[in-house]
């Protein structure tokens, strides 16, 4: 007979809640409930996850005329993460893929910090793409207009300021959402494309951000030599791997320490599994509203910072039009479980997917590359939705468990008076 679970004692297959918790589900924000779901399973149920969306990813292929073996053994090839494999052949190559590879992966474990910090309190924060943009502007304009201070001084003023761009953006929302109730998915998503047209209004043709050199170009003008991030692996001229990495993987300490190891960090989660409850104990509800979205804001911000100041070294209305790295974000939150480590290993195999499917990397007798970032999208999508998916399934296991524990309830009088 199976021995029946301590109310008090977390239970996996109810997300990690107990199931004292779980009857004051009717109070728990929908991002919460979402976010405490996700978190359970541990490795197991991510790394599934991340299998069949690659498995559905090669059906398509399949079904297109394309071989998937073939095109997932161009795609690893072109990720460079085989230099870790000692018989590896041409490792200089290896490298030279696997530096692209973690450039793309820093600002994907900010902007996925910003999304998993939200769900974390309770809340879905659509905007890492605005909050990106928005400190992609402000690093721009701190490391081309300033001139004549020393390197270091002039990288952390570029950092700073996206930092703040970014936390005002984000706390934007935070502040509509503790003041009026506004729901924080359209405010972040409306704030998404204002920050896309403001970009386009300061660099655009005649814009007041336009370069000085040519004014044929809707591009801003270049950060200053002194301001470009050191490169400690590779070849600078190729794009080497920036110490950008670190400042992520910085960020990533910063998240886990603040979420775990600090009074408002609990107070956040206090907030994010019941507002009801946290309000009633004593803690301001709408203040960390406030404070998480703006906390969101610093990551996304942080990662536009490190993208201008490590490689792109300037800002056009074309790269802000194309930028979907606060939308890849949100996948790296999901499949990542919203932890740290997850995060970052998800992070990596974004990063990773991204660059073995650019036209660089990937052969076009294999694969057509113009396409292939539509098969990224694929398997993002993919993830999202198994993810979800995952998430309903244990939802309808709580919710069998609670009526099944109903019926226990009634049942057990009948039983006593026999």
């Amino acid at each position: 007979m199976t021995p029946e679970r301590d109310s008090r004692e977390p239970d996996p297959e109810l997300g990690g809640l107990t199931a004292e918790e779980q009857d004051t589900a009717g109070a728990i924000t929908p991002a919460a409930r979402l976010a405490a779901y996700v978190r359970g399973g541990g490795i197991v149920v991510p790394a599934l996850t991340a299998l069949v969306a690659f498995f559905v990813g090669g059906l398509v292929m399949l079904l297109t005329g394309n071989d998937p073996v073939a095109t997932y053994e161009a795609i690893w090839k072109g990720t460079g993460l085989q230099w870790f494999l000692p018989w590896t052949g041409d490792r200089e190559l290896a490298a030279l893929n696997l530096q692209q590879t973690l450039i793309l992966t820093t600002p994907l474990i900010l902007t996925g910090l910003a999304v998993a910090f939200a769900f974390r309190a309770g809340l879905f924060n659509i905007g890492g793409n605005g909050q990106y943009i928005m400190g992609s502007i402000a690093a721009v304009v701190v490391a081309s207009e300033l001139t004549g201070l020393p390197a270091w001084i002039l990288i952390v003023l570029a950092m700073v300021a996206a930092c703040l761009a970014g936390a005002v953006w984000a706390g934007i929302a935070g502040v509509l959402k503790a003041t009026t109730g506004a729901n924080e998915v359209i405010s972040t998503i409306m704030l998404n494309y204002t920050a896309l047209y403001i970009g386009f209004y300061l660099f655009g043709v005649d814009g007041p951000l336009q370069n000085d050199e040519d004014k044929s170009l809707a591009v801003s003008n270049e950060i200053v030599e002194a301001a470009h991030l050191p490169v400690f692996w590779g070849d600078p001229v190729l794009q080497g791997l920036h110490i950008g990495l670190f400042v992520a993987l910085l960020a990533v300490v910063v998240f886990w320490l603040v979420l775990n190891r600090s009074t408002t960090g609990y107070e956040v989660r206090a907030v994010g599994l019941n507002p009801e409850a946290a309000r009633y104990s004593g803690i301001s509800v709408g203040k960390s509203y406030v404070l998480v979205m703006a906390v969101c804001g610093v990551f996304a911000g942080l990662a536009g910072a490190l993208d201008v100041l490590g490689w792109q070294f300037k800002l056009g209305t074309d790269d802000i039009q194309t930028a979907q790295v606060g939308f890849f974000g949100i996948a790296v939150a999901l499949l990542g479980r919203n932890t740290a480590s997850g995060t970052v290993a998800s992070a990596i195999l974004f990063g990773a997917l991204i660059s073995g499917t650019s036209q660089r990397n990937l052969d076009p007798t294999i694969f057509e590359p113009s396409l292939a970032a539509n098969l990224t999208l694929i398997i993002q999508g993919l993830v999202v939705l198994f993810v979800s998916a995952d998430v309903l399934v244990l939802s309808a296991l709580r919710r069998g468990r609670v009526l099944l524990g109903a019926r226990r309830r009634r049942e057990a009088p009948a039983e006593g008076e026999s």
